[in-house]
C-alpha cells in the first residue's frame, strides 16, 4: 500500500483588506504512520519546560518567559528528519493587480495554495491535507482547494489526494508548529521589530535553516523550503 503523508497547513494575513502587508502560507508534513510519535515528542518537550498539556503553541503567544521552549521546539523540528516545511510569502498584497490577470483575491489565494502544495505531491503516495479553521467559509475553501489540486494531478478518483479537511489547531500539535514557522516568516516580511523574543526566534530560524528568510530557498530544498512570490511584469 502506498505511503500516506499528512500535510498540516496554516496561513497568516491572507485576507485582501486586512491592512497587513504580507501574506504567508505554510505547510508542515510528515509520514502519517509517525504523526503520533512526533506529537508525543512535542508533548514531552512541553512537559520538560513545565508547560501544561493544554498550552497552545502560537506565534502570537511568544514571550520572553517561553523563549527557551520555543527555541527548543524549533530545534526539534530541524533535528527531526521526519518533519518538513514549505512556506510561501507574498511580500506586498497591495501591489497585486488582480484585474490584470482576470481574477479576484479568492482566485489568487487558491493559486498560491496550489503553488505551495502541488510541489509536495508525489503520485506514488497518498495525502491527507489539514487546514486550520479560520472562518465560516472554510468548508467552501477546502472543497475548492481539493478540487484544484486533484484536477492538476489528474487525480480524478482522489486516490492520491484523499482529503482536504478542516481541523482546530488547538487539537493538532504539528499544525501548531506550522503556525510558529509561518509566524516567523510573517514577522520578517511585515518588517516588525517590537518583540525581542520574536526577533530571537527569527534569528534562530535563520541560523538553523541557513536562509535569510527574505529570499527563496533552492527549489530542491527539502527540510525548509521557501518560495517568495513575485508578480509578473
Amino acid at each position: 500500500m502506498n505511503e500516506r503523508i499528512h500535510i498540516y497547513c496554516d496561513e497568516s494575513c491572507h485576507l485582501e483588506n486586512d491592512h497587513l502587508r504580507a501574506m504567508v502560507l505554510g505547510a508542515v508534513w510528515c509520514p502519517a504512520s509517525h504523526r503520533q510519535m512526533l506529537a508525543r515528542q512535542i508533548k514531552d518537550l512541553k512537559a520538560s519546560f513545565g508547560l501544561p498539556p493544554h498550552f497552545e503553541i502560537k506565534w502570537v503567544k511568544v514571550s520572553p518567559g517561553q523563549l527557551s521552549f520555543y527555541q527548543a521546539l524549533l530545534d526539534l523540528f530541524f533535528d527531526e528528519p521526519l518533519l518538513h516545511f514549505r512556506g510561501l510569502v507574498v511580500p506586498d498584497k497591495q501591489a497585486l493587480d488582480h484585474a490584470k490577470f482576470g481574477q479576484d483575491h479568492d482566485g489568487f489565494y487558491y493559486k498560491q495554495w496550489y503553488t505551495l502544495l502541488n510541489r509536495l505531491i508525489d503520485p506514488s503516495k497518498r495525502y491527507r491535507i489539514f487546514l486550520d479553521i479560520k472562518d465560516t467559509r472554510g468548508q467552501v475553501k477546502v472543497n475548492k482547494l481539493h478540487e484544484v489540486l486533484c484536477n492538476a494531478n489528474y487525480d480524478f478518483d482522489r486516490q492520491v489526494i484523499e482529503s482536504v479537511e478542516l481541523v482546530h489547531s488547538h487539537d493538532v500539535l504539528i499544525l501548531q508548529l506550522a503556525d510558529l514557522l509561518i509566524g516567523a516568516l510573517s514577522y520578517v516580511h511585515r518588517g516588525l521589530h517590537d518583540s525581542p523574543a520574536k526577533l530571537a526566534l527569527v534569528a534562530h530560524v535563520r541560523h538553523r535553516s541557513g536562509l535569510s528568510l527574505e529570499q527563496s530557498s533552492l527549489l530542491r530544498a527539502d527540510k525548509f523550503n521557501l518560495f517568495i512570490w513575485r508578480p509578473q511584469a
